[in-house]
């Protein structure tokens, strides 16, 4: 099995690089929650760590959910009663926005290629988001029938404002980088090879 979160650093840069590529780097597993908050923290801690960038191996950034870990009948995040889901949640995937939020490390989403449901709402827990050009965004927690119970609900309408961030929910959507770009989510859009 590969390490789930890979670090590199370059001087006073630290790269965080989620590291399923053949799952799209899903979020959603608590040992991979465990994982960042640890690498986060070390960083925000370690004070020659100047900048954090974090982004996806492979050509996704994260497509949010491991679908087969949600199901309820999985034994995963939606498993059991109602509380025990919340519960799931609380102690799970809803630490990464509280994590990010102590941070005071600045961190970089380089969205590489897809940032879809939790993937997307990881990126808008970033203070910069910077996309490839071959990236995809989509707040797609609707065709799944589910609410974005990981922040994004909170934090999109005040990167996109309220009426783009209900559109992109209601509606999941997915937007190309340029389209990333003109609506403000991303600052800037590069070559997939920068």
């Amino acid at each position: 099995m590969t390490d789930q979160i890979l670090q590199s650093r370059d001087g006073g840069i630290l790269t965080i690089t989620l590291n399923m590529p053949e799952k799209r780097n899903p979020i959603s597993d608590v040992g991979v929650v465990d994982q960042m908050c640890d690498a986060f923290i070390a960083a925000d801690q370690d004070m020659s760590v100047r900048c954090v960038i974090l982004t996806g191996a492979g050509t996704v950034f994260s497509s949010g959910g491991d679908l087969k870990q949600m199901r309820p009948d999985s034994g995963g995040l939606r498993a059991g009663l109602p509380a025990e889901t919340r519960r799931n949640y609380k102690y799970g995937i809803q630490r990464l926005p509280l994590m990010f939020q102590a941070l005071e490390v600045p961190v970089v989403a380089a969205v590489n290629g897809a940032a879809i449901g939790a993937g997307l709402d990881l990126t808008t827990m970033c203070d910069i988001r910077l996309a490839a050009a071959s990236a995809k965004f989509a707040e797609s927690f609707v065709r799944l029938g589910i609410t974005p119970g990981d922040g994004g609900a909170w934090l999109l309408p005040r990167i996109v404002g309220f009426s783009k961030a209900t559109e992109l929910a209601l509606t999941g959507e997915t937007i190309d980088a340029a389209e990333a770009l003109r609506i403000g989510l991303v600052s800037e859009v590069v070559d997939d090879a920068e």
